[in-house]
């Protein structure tokens, strides 16, 4: 079955007033949109997992605690961790710290929450049988 990594930051701690973010995008919004994604995961029969991570530097171990949990096929990473220019150094590093921890996953980005299975579905093909799952992590 095809394994899927959603990373993004917590809702909660995102500073929705930073003009580099979409207009009207809501910690609910994101919520919402991410609902949508796991939709969608199971809709393909891929297995999603989510790794919610804080704008500092605790966020590449945890990415990499996350990949070190199980084996992916594609790590999606949302548009809030690479959109803000001044958070760059942390997109960077847990682009970094997925290279490192799986090798072999694709790497995709989405443009909102809710089109984070299109993003995986460019990288992984539709897989047939199971049911899906998600956790949260």
């Amino acid at each position: 079955m095809t394994r899927i990594l959603l990373v993004g930051y917590d809702p909660e701690t995102v500073d929705f007033s930073d003009p580099a973010l979409p207009p009207g995008m809501t910690a609910e919004k994101v919520h919402a949109g991410i609902a949508v994604a796991v939709k969608q995961f199971a809709e393909r029969g891929w297995e999603a997992d989510l790794c919610y991570i804080r704008p500092d530097e605790t966020a590449a171990p945890m990415v990499e605690r996350q990949l070190a949990s199980a084996s992916y096929d594609c790590v999606v990473i949302g548009g809030g961790v690479r959109l803000p220019a001044r958070r760059l150094a942390i997109f960077e590093a847990v682009i970094n710290a997925v290279h490192k921890a799986a090798p072999g996953a694709a790497i995709a980005f989405n443009t909102r929450p809710d089109d984070s299975a299109d993003a995986a579905a460019r990288w992984c093909r539709l897989e047939a049988g199971g049911k899906p799952a998600i956790r949260q992590n």
